[in-house]
């Protein structure tokens, strides 16, 4: 590091779970090589702990979009934080790459809506995806069959799921189908019900439809779902997820919730008002917003990472 930093000194590397780092001066270095898009919060919690007053963060090469992602969400923040990604013995500065546009499913595949209100789910569009879901748990989605051209609604909890239903019930009506796994989904996600894999998946989304139904819980007179500032990659991660609605002043809110103890929360927070700042130039400038866990999960480390931010964020616990 030494040709990076300025002088001769070398500085010892410590233990950091997602890759490695060290501290020179008052300058945090941090490599990531797992997952690097979601290790920011992870890295800040280590740079505060050193005592750092800037962060540089590294990246291979070979994940330069996921480089870009961390280079726009520490510009949220009021600590500087330089992103770089590391070709052989050089480091490559990143810039921040756009956030996309959450896009409206086609309109072959919003024919399909009805059918998801009849089978007794909720449907949902996010970045171009139509699906439906059960008290926060996605249990259908609207596809293209790339063999036959067509649009088909397909069953099922999850990509697996849709597939092994598709295969075995092939020939069910889907609303007939759907509205018996919307029954089966729905007894297990309920505040008294025992533990089961379908209350324990997407647990952040039972959260929001928790607030959508009684947003008084957040300070808010009404909240509806938003998309994520970035695709979902699948549902067996547990994912934040995002709600918009306006509070008793009619003042506009953002609701970010999340399940867990998740260091990458203030981050993704930070994202989500990016996205919004982006569709709606000077909208982030006025509009409340507010990151909600269960009490559990509301974790010191968390509150250091939003005390970093340069808008302000606010705390909201659920049990």
């Amino acid at each position: 590091m030494a040709e990076h930093h300025g002088d001769d000194s070398v500085a010892d590397t410590v233990a950091f779970a997602p890759g490695a780092a060290l501290l020179h001066g008052d300058e945090a270095w941090v490599l990531l090589d797992q997952r690097p898009a979601d290790r920011l919060g992870a890295a800040l919690v280590w740079a505060v702990r050193a005592g750092a007053r800037s962060l540089q963060v590294i990246t291979d090469v070979d994940v330069l979009e996921q480089a870009g992602t961390l280079a726009r969400r520490g510009s949220a923040f009021s600590i500087p934080i330089t992103v770089s990604a590391a070709d052989g013995r050089s480091l490559v500065p990143v810039d921040a790459t756009a956030l996309p546009v959450s896009q409206p499913a086609p309109a072959g595949h919003e024919a399909l809506r009805d059918l998801i209100v009849e089978g007794g789910a909720t449907p949902l569009v996010e970045h171009g995806v139509l699906f439906g879901e059960v008290r926060g748990l996605e249990v259908c989605r609207v596809v293209d069959d790339p063999h036959l051209h067509t649009v088909r609604l397909e069953v099922g909890v999850g990509a697996h799921d849709r597939e092994a239903f598709q295969m075995l019930h092939g020939e069910v009506p889907p609303a007939e189908s759907l509205a018996r796994i919307v029954d089966a989904v729905r007894a297990q996600r309920q505040a008294d019900a025992a533990p089961h894999p379908l209350n324990r998946l997407a647990a952040e989304r039972l959260l929001r439809w928790r607030l959508e139904h009684d947003p008084q819980l957040v300070g808010a007179a009404e909240l509806r779902p938003a998309p994520p500032p970035l695709p979902r990659a699948n549902l067996k991660d547990a994912t934040p997820c995002v709600g918009v609605g306006v509070d008793d002043t009619g003042r506009r809110v953002r609701v970010v919730c999340a399940s867990g103890v998740d260091l990458d929360l203030i981050p993704f927070a930070a994202d989500a008002r990016l996205a919004a700042e982006a569709a709606e130039p000077g909208v982030a400038e006025t509009e409340r917003l507010v990151v909600v866990t269960p009490s559990r999960d509301r974790v010191r480390a968390i509150d250091q990472v939003a005390e970093l931010l340069i808008q302000p964020v606010e705390f909201a616990s659920l049990d």
